[in-house]
């Protein structure tokens, strides 16, 4: 299991979760709570319940460098074209916009 804490404008917004049965977003508690949030995407509303999916979701697949980009990140970070996961967790620490990806240590490979 992989798990991302995601920020908007540098708040915690929620979590990103990959494991065994896909990908899921989750909301936090106080996120949901602050009148003045903002949904992380279109796709991706404002609600308590947890987002699932088999693949990950295109909103942060979208934020995934293309090009010669994800070629530099690739060669320095021996990175697989297909994690996409692993390539959202090692290159959207600072990615344009105002969403970022925080990888969390509880991360393992089981």
């Amino acid at each position: 299991m992989r798990k991302a804490k995601v920020y908007i404008q540098s708040i915690w917004a929620g979590d990103l979760i990959e494991d065994e049965e896909g990908y899921h977003f989750q909301y936090s508690e106080n996120y949901l709570k602050d009148s003045e949030s903002e949904a992380v995407s279109l796709t991706l509303p404002l609600q308590e319940e947890p987002f699932h999916d088999r693949l990950l979701f295109p909103f942060f697949d979208g934020l995934i460098p293309e090009g010669w980009l994800l070629d530099i990140a690739q060669k320095n970070w021996k990175l697989d074209p297909r994690d996409r996961m692993g390539l959202l967790l090692k290159t959207c620490r600072d990615c344009v916009g105002s969403v970022s990806i925080e990888e969390t240590e509880e991360n393992n490979d089981e």
